[in-house]
This record gives structure tokens, C-alpha cells and sequence, in this order.
């Protein structure tokens, strides 16, 4: 009887949830772009607490990670939805750079193994979001294979997405570079570390929301 009724809160409330418009917003990109940090940076603004653990050292986040239930409130208006922090994307990963990176060796291949079935999670998981935030850094090259087959793969699911060039604070970022890479899709600056440009992005996710809710 208890669980019948559990059952019953869980799909009423779904149904509320999904009235509101409540979307599931992944963060995509290559190792160490900083979506853990602007997926930090998020949770901190609006639940309190942070999400996951960003490191120096490529494949840090090596399982997707998800916080539900997140609110953004803006000019009178609120946008519901899931965040979803996943691995990296990369096309190899060998557990010798992680050795480079000072590991040992058998915490290297540990690591080079658990990055690997990352990546492939996260692909596997494109099927389930309702809109993405791709997360490069702009202090390095946006012509890249990965970024390209990432952007690709949402363009071909047609799932909506915003670019976002990421470590804005450094010397080296290059806004431009990255817009005139994908000159198709709209790219905003953002330093996930600092702040800058956050609020920028939170305008920009309720259009996203929109985006969105349309597809589906």
C-alpha cells in the first residue's frame, strides 16, 4: 500500500515537473575544458553545494554525475532542470600521460581504464538530454577532432546546444578563435573559475529551455 502511494507522488509530481518545463542539461567536452568547475559553479548558486571534484589532472570526472531538481529564478521566471556533469570526450587515453601527470603506474592504468568506460557512458548518455552545453577551453585550439565529432553527434540528434569557451580569465583565451570555429552556433565567454560571464549563461539557458521543450 506504501509503495503504491509512493508510486502515485512520483508520477503526480513528475507530471508537475514536467508542466513546468524541467529539461535534462547535459555538460559535454574534452578532458579538462572545466565542466565540473561551471558544474560546481552552478550547484553552488543555486543549491548550496557543489557537485563533484575538478583536478589539473585529465579525467578527473570519470562517472557521469547528476544533481536534479535545480532552479534557476530570473526576472520573475524559473527554469527547472536535471544537471548532468559527464566524462571527458577524448578519442585515446593512455595511461602513460597520466604517469607524465605523476601517478603510478598502477593507478595510471586504473585510472586510464575508468576514463575510457567514461567516455563511452557519456556518449551513451547523449540519447537522454534535452539540451547541452558544450564546454571548451578557449586557450586552445577549438579545431580539434573531438569538439568536432562532439557537435556533430548533437547536430545530427538535432538536441539544441550552446558553446561556451570557458577560462576567459587567462591571457591565452581567445574568444574569437572558438566563434569562428562554429561560426553556425552561438558561443558565449565564461570563466567558470571566477564568474565571469555566469550570468550571461543563465539568460541563455532559458532560451535553451525553449529549444528544448519544442523538440520534444
Amino acid at each position: 500500500m506504501i509503495g503504491a502511494f509512493k508510486r502515485f507522488l512520483s508520477l503526480f509530481f513528475g507530471d508537475l515537473f514536467k508542466e513546468k518545463g524541467e529539461v535534462k542539461l547535459g555538460l559535454y567536452g574534452p578532458p579538462n575544458g572545466g565542466k565540473t568547475t561551471l558544474a560546481n559553479r552552478i550547484c553552488k548558486d543555486w543549491v548550496g553545494e557543489e557537485m563533484g571534484r575538478a583536478s589539473k589532472i585529465a579525467h578527473e570526472t570519470r562517472e557521469v554525475q547528476i544533481k536534479e531538481q535545480i532552479v534557476i529564478k530570473r526576472n520573475g521566471k524559473e527554469l527547472l532542470f536535471s544537471l548532468v556533469d559527464t566524462p571527458g570526450i577524448a578519442t585515446k587515453i593512455d595511461f602513460e600521460d597520466f604517469i607524465k601527470d605523476g601517478l603510478k603506474e598502477a593507478e595510471a592504468k586504473s585510472r586510464a581504464k575508468e576514463a575510457t568506460k567514461g567516455v563511452i557512458d557519456a556518449i551513451k548518455w547523449l540519447d537522454d538530454m534535452d539540451a547541452v552545453i558544450v564546454v571548451l577551453d578557449a586557450t586552445k585550439d577549438p579545431y580539434t577532432q573531438v569538439n568536432i565529432t562532439i557537435i556533430g553527434n548533437l547536430d545530427a540528434r538535432k538536441i539544441p546546444v550552446l558553446l561556451v569557451a570557458n577560462k576567459m580569465d587567462l591571457k591565452k583565451a581567445d574568444l574569437k578563435h572558438v566563434r569562428a570555429a562554429f561560426p553556425q552556433y552561438e558561443v558565449i565567454g565564461i570563466s567558470a573559475k571566477t564568474g565571469e560571464g555566469v550570468d550571461e549563461l543563465y539568460g541563455k539557458l532559458f532560451e535553451l529551455r525553449k529549444k528544448a521543450l519544442k523538440r520534444k
